[in-house]
């Protein structure tokens, strides 16, 4: 019986090799599985588990924020955006600002290229003017932020180096984006003014002529007026400018309190401006 019993202790190692050391105390010892206990190893993998996890969550929550942010931005509106864009500018005692700001100017300057995109092809020349002024303006900003961080110091540098009447000129550049803008706000109170009075509507091209002869056709000369004539043939319909003045998402009803409050909010900022290009004797300037 010994040998038989030895014999068979002599295959199992055969099959199964030797037992090493430890195994037997391994084998003695309670499962962990059965006590609920984890090794040493089993925690490290399941703490590099448990970060894995809250990394993936993390990265979704953040784009689910970046797909949130980008709807709010798409639903804002273009008279939203202008009328956060002045907010910051305060008017003290009522009194004209000498020195008008330029980086809300341009703000606002980029804001009036989307209005005229919006309104059509037909504007094709009047944006590419205002293209090129607001790239003359930034161009001197750039030179040195703090210098020209106003209109008025971009005027009296030319001033004073003898540019300021010239044809590319930061000034004219002022001057014509000023101008622009209180064609913005005309075309505004027009539809405004249409919506209060309950009056049958007229055409988006209607209310853009009716607002360009107040605005630029006075400081336009026969080239530039015939240009415009021509271009307030092919613009859109009403309801699509008032469709992008909402923004997506938005109802198509008028909004009358945002106008009222971005035309209170940029009138007096071009009166500035206009002020201060009036000191400099700039204000009178025509076109071709």
């Amino acid at each position: 019986m010994m040998v038989e019993r030895k014999r068979d202790e002599g295959e199992a190692m055969a099959m199964n090799g030797p037992r090493q050391e430890g195994e037997a105390e391994a084998a003695a010892a309670p499962a962990t599985a059965v006590t609920g206990e984890k090794g040493e190893g089993e925690r490290d993998d399941g703490e590099r588990a448990d970060g894995e996890e809250r990394k993936e969550e993390s990265e979704e929550e953040e784009e689910e924020e970046e797909k949130k942010d980008k709807v709010e931005l798409e639903e804002w509106s273009e008279l939203r955006l202008a009328i956060a864009e002045l907010s910051p500018i305060s008017r003290r005692g009522g009194k004209l600002c000498s020195s008008p700001p330029t980086l809300p100017f341009l703000g606002l300057s980029h804001l009036l290229l989307r209005l005229l995109d919006k309104i059509g092809p037909t504007m094709a020349v009047l944006r590419l003017d205002v293209q090129r002024n607001i790239e003359r303006l930034q161009e001197l900003y750039l030179q040195d932020p703090s210098k020209y961080s106003t209109l008025t110091a971009m005027v009296e540098k030319e001033t004073d180096d003898g540019t300021v009447r010239k044809a590319d000129s930061c000034a004219r550049a002022i001057l014509w984006l000023t101008r622009s803008m209180d064609f913005s706000v005309a075309l505004l109170q027009r539809l405004e003014e249409e919506e209060e009075e309950g009056s049958d509507q007229q055409s988006l091209a209607q209310l853009v002529e009716a607002a360009y002869k107040v605005s630029l056709k006075p400081w336009h000369g026969w080239i530039s007026s015939a240009a415009c004539k021509i271009a307030l043939k092919l613009i859109p319909e009403r309801a699509i400018f008032v469709g992008w003045l909402m923004g997506e998402n938005q109802s198509y009803s008028l909004p009358k309190l945002e106008i009222e409050k971005l035309v209170q909010l940029l009138q007096p900022f071009l009166d500035d401006i206009h002020a201060m290009l009036a000191k400099f004797k700039l204000d009178r300037l025509k076109s071709t």
